[in-house]
C-alpha cells in the first residue's frame, strides 16, 4: 500500500519546511461557522490558493444553499498537541457552529504516544463541544511498516474516540486516491488539485447532517 508515502512520510516535508501556509483564513461575519482544524492535507499544502477540499466546501455549501461560512485554521505539519494549544483561542474568536478534526498524522511519525494523541484528541472534541459546537472527526492510518498492530491501534484512537464522544467520522480523508499517483503532487505525497474534489467527497457525507437546514430555493 501507498500509505506509507502518503499518509505520513510527506506530512512532516511540510513541518520541516515550517511551512504554514493556511494561515487562518477568516470566516463571513454572520453566518454559523464551519472551523477545519487540520494540518498540510487541509492547509493547501503545494497547492494554488483558493483550490484545496476546504475552499472547495465553501462552494458547495453555497451552491447547496447552506448558509455557513468557512475558517481554515490548517497548517502544515501540525500535531495534535499543536492543535489543542491553538483551539481556546480558535474557539473563543470564531464561536463556530461545527469544528471538522483533521489531525494526528504527525503525531505517528514523531512517535508521540498513543495516550498523548488520544488524550490531545480528547480535549479537543471536549473543549468544541463545551463551546457548543458540533465535532466531525478525521481518522488517519499508518504506514503498514509501523506493523499490523500500531496500526490497528492508532486508527483504534479515531473509533474508539468518535464512539465514547459521540461524534462522526470520516475513516480516512484519502480514501479512494491513495493508490492513484497522477492524483498526487511531484512529491508523491499531497494530493493535487485534481484530487481534492474527492477529498471533500469522503468528509461531506458525514458533515452535511451536522448542518442546519438548507435554505429553500
Amino acid at each position: 500500500m501507498r500509505l506509507a508515502a502518503i499518509a505520513f512520510a510527506a506530512l512532516s516535508l511540510a513541518a520541516n519546511a515550517a511551512n504554514a501556509d493556511a494561515a487562518e483564513t477568516p470566516a463571513a461575519q454572520g453566518k454559523p461557522t464551519i472551523v477545519v482544524l487540520g494540518d498540510s492535507l487541509s492547509a493547501e499544502y503545494g497547492l494554488p490558493r483558493d483550490t484545496g477540499w476546504v475552499n472547495l466546501l465553501r462552494e458547495r455549501l453555497a451552491k447547496e444553499r447552506f448558509d455557513y461560512s468557512v475558517a481554515n485554521s490548517s497548517i502544515s505539519g501540525d500535531t495534535t498537541s499543536g492543535g489543542r494549544a491553538r483551539l481556546p483561542a480558535v474557539l473563543n474568536r470564531l464561536k463556530p457552529a461545527v469544528v471538522v478534526v483533521e489531525l494526528g498524522a504527525n503525531d505517528a511519525l514523531r512517535g508521540v504516544p498513543l495516550a498523548t494523541t488520544e488524550a490531545n484528541l480528547r480535549t479537543i472534541v471536549e473543549q468544541s463541544q463545551a463551546a457548543h459546537a458540533k465535532v466531525l472527526l478525521i481518522g488517519m492510518y499508518v504506514p503498514p511498516n509501523y506493523g499490523p498492530d500500531y496500526s490497528q491501534k492508532f486508527h483504534g484512537v479515531y473509533e474508539e474516540l468518535s464512539k465514547e464522544k459521540k461524534v462522526p467520522l470520516v475513516p480516512f480523508l484519502l480514501a479512494g486516491i491513495e493508490n492513484k499517483p497522477a492524483m498526487f503532487q511531484a512529491d508523491q505525497i499531497h494530493p493535487t488539485v485534481q484530487a481534492q474534489p474527492l477529498l471533500l467527497d469522503n468528509v461531506w457525507p458525514n458533515l452535511k447532517p451536522l448542518l442546519g437546514a438548507a435554505a429553500s430555493k
